[in-house]
């Protein structure tokens, strides 16, 4: 496989393809315009020639007599290398002289009285001729003498050939130097770039620190922008990894610790009362732990969803509608009652589902686990944003747990020991991942914890609105 070419490369390849389209171009300028010149100014030598012979024509017994004008000879060796021919007929085609042993050469027939030029062979060489009429009306002789210049074509095409290389010849070393001046322009355009190359070269694997773009171009700047924020999320996804291998390892080291010692003193009971007590303190040891285990892998999963998933647009009502269906709250508290409270409007946002539902169940758990039932679950619009809620009958937290609301492992004292305090953290992620926030009031019914997002003005939203 080939070596990729360097950007300076293709730059100065563009650039020269460009110079050489454009040489094309003034050089077919050049040529048209360097035969024009010739064909007028080589014209205008035969019509002088032909003008000369026709004016010298006179009337001598009833027929044309020409007496030869030097100065038509004198005009047609401007081009000493051309051959010439001349004709001078009378009315009646009759040749009143010329270079009869030339080619005979027929002029175009056309009603013009004034010159006509056409192009031509002279013995077998391409040429030019000109043919100039002049009319008598006298006694003797009444018509119109004819009279055909022609010369070859080598002085036009000499001609032409010496305009093309005075004009090319110049923009030639012009198209040089800007070859050369595209080069080094190229290359201290690329100068920051290979700066920067450089840099990151240099950079420690872990290091994903903004790089500084102040002193660049400004296209190099939009390139590091992307490149800072694309740093940024893979410092977030490293830093999510490290936390959730950090909180695993010292999460699971007191339950481990404690389902071991329960263990133990389950095979150590002296009674059976006593090996059942342990053997029930186990199990709630091992729900306590699956219940951590699920809700730190459903951190891990948020995080990286909020970051890399599309955002889709998403009604929260379905998400609700969803939460019940599953009946996953009939494991967490059998028998409680759990409400669902639905409009008929669509309440949309752009976001992931999966993270929204992930949300939504760890605020119904959290309100089934800490509050009281009966427990409602909603979906609303409240002052133009999105609203996902969830309801209790009790009076709510400590104070101190909305201010520490996003926090991992955020525990009330109240907090039975089944609880991994991750729930309202997932919560607090979802919101911040989508531009939202989580609220949480006292109402006279209960207390709230919402979920709250900017709306998603979809069509079907503003068809339903009232």
């Amino acid at each position: 496989m080939s070596e990729p070419r360097s950007l300076a490369v293709r730059v100065l390849a563009a650039v020269l393809l460009i110079l050489m389209l454009g040489a094309v171009m003034v050089t077919s300028a050049t040529w048209w315009n360097g035969s024009r010149a010739a064909r007028q100014s080589y014209d205008r030598i035969l019509l002088g020639a032909a003008t000369d012979i026709a004016e010298s024509i006179r009337l001598r017994n009833g027929a044309p007599f020409v007496d030869l004008p030097v100065s038509a000879f004198q005009l047609l060796a401007q081009a000493p290398d051309d051959r010439v021919y001349y004709v001078v007929r009378d009315s009646r085609g009759r040749t009143v002289t010329g270079l009869t042993d030339s080619a005979e050469v027929t002029a175009p027939r056309t009603q013009s009285v004034g010159p006509v030029y056409w192009d031509g062979a002279l013995n077998g060489e391409a040429a030019r001729f000109i043919r100039v009429s002049r009319l008598f009306a006298e006694r003797d002789f009444s018509g119109s003498v004819e009279v055909i210049v022609g010369q070859t074509r080598r002085a036009r095409v000499a001609m032409t050939r010496q305009l093309m290389g005075d004009a090319l010849w110049p923009m030639a070393l012009a198209g040089l130097l800007l070859i050369a001046m595209s080069w080094l322009v190229v290359r201290s355009a690329l100068h920051p770039l290979e700066a920067l190359i450089q840099d990151l070269a240099r950079r420690d694997p872990r290091d994903l620190t903004p790089m500084e773009a102040d002193r660049l171009p400004r296209e190099l700047q939009l390139m590091l922008g992307a490149m800072n924020r694309f740093m940024g999320r893979i410092d977030a996804q490293v830093e999510a990894m490290r936390n959730l291998i950090s909180d695993t390892a010292h999460q699971l080291r007191t339950p481990v610790a404690a389902i071991r010692v329960q263990a133990e003193t389950a095979r150590d009971a002296a009674t059976p009362q006593a090996r059942d007590r342990a053997v029930d303190r186990l199990l709630t040891r091992t729900r306590s732990l699956g219940a951590l285990l699920d809700q730190l892998l459903s951190r891990a999963m948020v995080i990286h969803r909020t970051d890399s998933a599309p955002r889709v647009s998403v009604d929260l009502r379905e998400v609700a509608l969803d939460i019940i269906e599953s009946r996953d709250h009939d494991l967490l508290a059998p028998g409680a009652e759990v409400r669902l409270q639905i409009g008929d409007r669509p309440v949309m946002v752009r976001a992931d589902a999966f993270s929204l539902g992930e949300a939504a169940r760890n605020l119904l758990a959290n309100a089934l686990k800490h509050g009281r039932p009966p427990v409602s679950i909603g979906a609303s619009h409240e002052a133009g944003m999105a609203v996902l809620w969830v309801r209790d009958s009790g009076a709510g937290p400590d104070e101190t747990i909305g201010q520490r609301l996003g926090d991992r492992f955020n525990r009330s004292t109240g907090t039975r020991e089944e609880g991994t305090g991750l729930g309202l953290s997932i919560v607090a992620s979802v919101a911040r991942a989508f531009g939202g926030r989580v609220a949480m009031d006292r109402e006279a019914d209960g207390f709230r914890t919402a979920l709250v997002l900017p709306g998603d003005p979809t069509p079907s939203d503003e068809d339903s609105a009232p």
